[in-house]
């Protein structure tokens, strides 16, 4: 489709013949013939002498050329440019943070795998993890393992394919042997608080108790709830287990319930694979559709055009009237 970036322009377009209209003609001064009975000549016609000028007179041909140029070189100003069809891109509109426990407790085995083998819970959660972010096309993902220090381990990124592999290189005790939940949620904040999406979403995984933060759980939930972040948790392993191995499930189910999330209990492969099911329907993938159309701009067209045909007009009048060539002197 063919448009203009400057339409107003085309309201000068009358504009040389209301110059021409209303504005006084160019006077051009030229020598005057002298005759020694100027008197007698003003006698017989009875006029009276004044100052005068002579002004000039263009044909037909160039009136039209003046015309024709003007109209091009208008045309230039006003910017016409060709707008492509419309082209969508998606846009992310969800954040979503994964926190991931590699606590020691994590190394217990058991889970037990797809296969049916006997497997530790981080290998069951990096299977279902990994399921859980196939589907996740079109959402920026990150990843925060904690134990002793939370520690960002993939940034939010929209390279799935990236954040699958380092999931898939999580350690059970890379972070540290001891649980800091509330230090992992305060991190997370701050991650988000760089991002300028409308959905902001964490899900907290861990199977121990909150021993070591210096934040509270609780308190952290509060901040998240603030800067409008919402956080799901999944509980893993042994409910029923004491000392540092114990498992907080009021603590998780206050900090979900604080910021608008659900808690989930797995205590198997396939319950937590349902979980992340559950989430999957929840957080369902959000983007913003982003509209653009090409334009290619083509004010090189008629300014082409104008110098083509200047030049054209210009080489006919110049056969059609050369210029006369001055008389040689006479001598004597």
């Amino acid at each position: 489709m063919l448009t203009f970036a400057y339409p107003w322009l085309a309201l000068l377009l009358p504009l040389p013949y209301l110059v021409y209209r209303l504005l006084p003609a160019h006077a051009e001064s030229r020598p005057g013939l002298r005759v020694p009975f100027f008197d007698l000549l003003l006698a017989l016609t009875g006029q009276q002498p004044r100052a005068g000028a002579v002004v000039g007179r263009r044909g037909l041909i160039r009136t039209v050329a003046l015309a024709v140029c003007w109209c091009l070189a208008l045309t230039a100003l006003m910017r016409p440019q060709w707008i492509e069809p419309p082209l969508h891109r998606d846009k992310p509109a969800r954040d979503l943070l994964l926190l991931v426990d590699l606590s020691g407790s994590m190394d217990t085995t058991d889970f037990t795998d797809a296969a049916g083998n006997k497997v530790d819970r981080l290998t069951a959660v990096k299977q279902v993890l990994d399921e859980f972010l196939a589907k996740r096309k079109g959402d920026r993902v990150g990843v925060v393992v904690f134990g002793s220090a939370p520690f960002t381990l993939v940034p939010f990124t929209t390279d799935l394919g990236l954040c699958r592999r380092l999931v898939q290189e999580m350690q059970v005790g890379m972070a540290g042997p001891r649980t800091v939940l509330g230090d992992a949620i305060g991190l997370g904040v701050t991650l988000f608080a760089r991002s300028t999406v409308p959905a902001r979403t964490m899900i907290a995984l861990t199977d121990g108790n909150d021993t070591a933060s210096s934040v509270p759980p609780a308190e952290a939930a509060r901040v998240a709830r603030d800067h409008k972040i919402v956080i799901h948790t999944v509980a893993i392993g042994d409910p029923t287990a004491v000392g540092e191995d114990k498992l907080d499930e009021v603590a998780l189910k206050d900090v979900a319930t604080m910021t608008g999330g659900g808690f989930y209990r797995a205590l198997d492969r396939g319950q937590l694979a349902g979980i992340y099911r559950r989430l999957d329907e929840i957080e369902t993938r959000k983007v913003d559709t982003v509209t653009f159309q090409p334009r290619t701009e083509l004010f090189w067209l008629p300014l082409a055009a104008l110098v083509v045909f200047a030049m054209l007009v210009q080489a006919m009048l110049y056969v059609r009237w050369p210029r006369r060539r001055q008389a040689s002197p006479v001598h004597p």
